[in-house]
């Protein structure tokens, strides 16, 4: 904790890794259940495989940075599992603009979660920053990728997005605890 001072935040890196790789894994759970329901043919099929494809890059990032720094992984990556893939499943049965609502908000979450790490975590872990700055990146490109796609034409998109930008909240709480 180099340059720490009392009063400033405290880096708990251990933890930004386990939610991270906790919030990587879900996302490519949420993008599996979305492409069991909308097979592989659909401009958002494609889209959502494009997005996928990156998620797995990024959890093979932090599975690895969790190995090297001994960090255990969150006890809820069980449910993670079932839930991501349920969340998906639901939202592509919902439509493909319902798909991109779901990414849209969960994208949403996640640049402010990495912005929040980003502030916290200063210079002092060069590493994890220049990941989670590329990794932000490409989850905004994810998120206006979803708004252009139709996202906010879904049926009761403001609760819809609330909710799951609730849900994503509350995994971030947990994940860094338990």
């Amino acid at each position: 904790m180099s340059g720490w001072k009392p009063g400033d935040p405290k880096r708990d890196t251990r933890s930004m890794v386990r939610v991270d790789q906790a919030g990587e894994f879900g996302a490519t759970r949420i993008y599996a259940g979305q492409l069991a329901v909308l097979g592989d043919r659909s401009p958002a099929a494609r889209a959502i495989a494009g997005m996928a494809n990156q998620e797995a890059r990024h959890r093979a990032f932090f599975d690895a940075m969790m190995a090297r720094r001994s960090v255990r992984p969150t006890l809820l990556h069980p449910i993670w599992n079932v839930a991501g893939f349920a969340l998906g499943a639901v939202t592509a049965a919902l439509g493909p603009n319902a798909a991109m609502a779901c990414t849209a908000a969960v994208e949403t979450e996640i640049d402010k979660h990495y912005a929040d790490q980003l502030v916290v975590l200063g210079d002092s872990d060069p590493e994890l920053v220049e990941a989670i700055r590329d990794f932000q990146a490409e989850e905004v490109e994810h998120r206006e990728t979803a708004l252009a796609a139709g996202a906010e034409n879904t049926p009761g998109y403001p609760l819809l997005s609330g909710l799951i930008r609730l849900g994503c909240k509350v995994a971030i709480a947990t994940a860094k605890r338990i």
